[in-house]
């Protein structure tokens, strides 16, 4: 099989840099181009990032320099607002996209402009961009123009409620997000917030009631259960590199135990490559999906307080962000969905 040529629009970050290491080593996709900011501009591949020395050389090259010719798929990883105004054109040209950056992920254009602070200029797309979160969505997948990948948080928060609100076990008006995620979640640009010396030996809610993933969570969750959902979602940086867990509270419509819960969540996600349901007496770490493109979760049932407890992680670079992205090209393109993920977590 011919292999697919991939542009990375904004290689230079934390997601582009994934999205190379795990295309490497895909099967059947092969990069052609990447691009970038100013600042790496006209640098080699592993001048930018060592690591990946030994992986096949590309010059970083100027966004403006973007082509479509001969590129059947462009991701973009660049940050909010520029997806949005070339997007367009790579899709007039012919190309795929598969947006890392939160530009598609909005269906309500005025969402976009309240929580992003400006106003979308591609307002058309939005009905037809699938929201990538793969074991929900898969079905809207193979041969989509437009996919967007959905954020960190939010994946690790939609998957763990997707059992209990299809089922209507929960109560709608009771769902909290607990979220703690590494600093890499913030991107690689410099900031006090993610300086060393302010994040280690440190623990900060962060825009509590006010983070942009809120909608993008409110959106799918309100799918998912038929109705209008609007959740507390408290997100936290922690001091470690990535990693992310979430805690979910919900209040169930009828009584409830563990037992029962744990084998609702095997039989929904049974078939599912990269979502793993634990035993009812293990709990989640983030050091079990670390590098990996996993969700691993366990739920339990408190019958003191009569609540459910969902517990989720991922690693926020993978599931979160590149490689649900490369699960998502590879349904999009029909090929096997675990093909460029099948690596192991790293430990310690």
């Amino acid at each position: 099989m011919t292999k697919l040529k991939v542009g990375i629009a904004g290689a230079a970050g934390y997601a582009g840099c994934e999205l190379i290491r795990l295309l490497a080593t895909h099967p059947n996709a092969e990069i052609s181009w990447l691009m970038t900011g100013k600042t790496n501009e006209g640098k080699r591949l592993h001048e930018v990032f060592p690591h990946l020395r030994g992986v096949p050389e590309r010059v970083f090259q100027p966004l403006e320099a973007a082509s479509a010719e001969g590129t059947d798929l462009v991701f973009m990883c660049t940050p909010h607002g520029v997806a949005v105004s070339i997007v367009p054109e790579f899709l007039q040209a012919g190309c795929k996209v598969i947006d890392v950056s939160a530009d598609f992920r909005l269906k309500d254009p005025k969402a976009y402009d309240k929580w992003y602070q400006m106003t979308h200029t591609a307002p058309d797309l939005l009905d037809e961009a699938v929201y990538g979160l793969t074991e929900l969505n898969r079905s809207q997948l193979p041969g989509a123009r437009l996919v967007a990948n959905p954020g960190c948080y939010p994946t690790a928060s939609i998957l763990p409620l997707a059992p209990i609100l299809q089922e209507g076990l929960g109560h709608l008006d009771s769902i909290v997000i607990d979220a703690k995620s590494g600093v890499s979640g913030a991107g690689r640009s410099l900031n006090l917030r993610t300086h060393f010396s302010e994040t280690t030996e440190d623990l900060q809610a962060y825009n509590p009631a006010r983070h942009r993933h809120t909608p993008e969570i409110e959106q799918e969750v309100s799918i998912l259960a038929g109705e209008k959902v609007s959740v507390t979602f408290v997100p936290h940086l922690i001091p470690m590199v990535r990693g992310m867990l979430i805690t979910v509270y919900c209040k169930p419509t009828r009584e409830l135990d563990t037992k029962e819960l744990t084998g609702i969540y095997r039989d929904f996600y049974d078939q599912e490559p990269f979502v793993q349901v634990l035993p009812e007496d293990e709990l989640p770490r983030t050091k079990n999906v670390w590098g990996t493109n996993r969700c691993e979760m366990s739920v339990r049932y408190d019958p003191r307080s009569s609540t459910v407890l969902i517990i989720s992680v991922i690693d926020n670079l993978v599931k979160g962000a590149s490689g649900q992205a490369v699960q998502n090209m590879n349904v999009v393109f029909e090929l096997p969905e675990p093909s460029g993920l099948e690596s192991l977590a790293l430990y310690p």
